[in-house]
């Protein structure tokens, strides 16, 4: 099995196939390598993707030290990726904690990030919520513990219930429980000139605000909400989350998405209310 290594050696299980500019992929908390399946059917005709899972997610190791999931390590983790395939650049895709791990590798390694897909990006991230939402993967963290992957939860997602009931813990934990809040980084990306797709569902409730915020801070960003669809975009409607990742992925690879004419932006109002106490 193929395996990148992170820089405190924890292996990365990835997958890859098709051929031309790198196409990375990078997965939300409850799914893993496979969620991508339609995406890598896809854009494999005309990409060399790649998905990968995250520590924590069989196959990849599962780190025994809680403290080993932090956001920081997360991100690096995709670089690891990135750094073991010999990719310089490449786009990069990602879901819910996928897109929060892209955001950052474009903050931290911005030169490694030829364009960005924010999908269902920022859930919990709100100010007057990342408490709550905090002590809520806290507790989910617990009923992993206690309840293993499958209880409660095989309903949702067969792939749920398959990952390993200690890594997921660790993850809610470390990851979900910990990561600061997106706009907590609001300075540096609004320097960021990086193209930005972002995609929300108009039922991912706790992701539109976010993705409202992202719109309005990402200079070179475009935002599309899909009708009558929530958090899992990419599965829930993934013909047409593949068309407009598709038409966006051509037009930065023809110079065709810049950043938007700041004359075109017109004065709030009212604050909007990432801003607002």
């Amino acid at each position: 099995m193929p395996y990148a290594i992170a820089p405190d050696n924890v292996r990365l299980y990835y997958e890859e196939v098709g051929q031309g500019a790198p196409l990375l992929f990078v997965h939300e908390f409850a799914g893993d390598h496979r969620s991508w399946e339609p995406q890598l059917r896809e854009f494999g005709k005309r990409y060399r993707c790649i998905a990968y899972a995250a520590r924590g997610y069989t196959p990849s190791d599962v780190p025994a030290d809680q403290n080993a999931y932090s956001y920081k390590h997360v991100m690096r983790d995709c670089v690891a990726v990135l750094d073991h395939l010999k990719i310089e650049r490449a786009h990069i895709v990602g879901l819910s904690m996928g897109g929060y791990t892209t955001l950052q590798v474009a903050l931290n390694h911005p030169g490694r990030v030829r364009s960005m897909v924010l999908a269902g990006t920022g859930s919990g991230g709100e100010r007057w919520y990342i408490d709550a939402f905090h002590q809520h993967s806290r507790e989910l963290a617990q009923q992993f513990e206690r309840e293993g992957s499958a209880r409660g939860f095989a309903e949702f997602s067969r792939m749920l219930s398959e990952h390993d009931a200690q890594g997921s813990a660790h993850t809610a934990r470390g990851f979900q429980g910990a990561r600061p809040s997106l706009y907590d980084f609001e300075d540096g990306i609004r320097k960021l000139t990086t193209p930005a797709l972002i995609v929300v569902g108009d039922e991912d409730d706790r992701c539109i605000e976010p993705s409202l915020f992202l719109k309005d801070a990402l200079p070179a960003s475009g935002l599309a909400m899909l009708p009558k669809t929530g958090h899992v975009v990419n599965l829930e409607e993934p013909d047409l989350f593949n068309r407009v990742v598709g038409d966006f992925l051509t037009r930065v690879d023809a110079g065709r998405w810049p950043p938007r004419d700041k004359r075109s932006v017109s004065p709030a109002p009212i604050p909007p209310a990432w801003n607002r106490s």
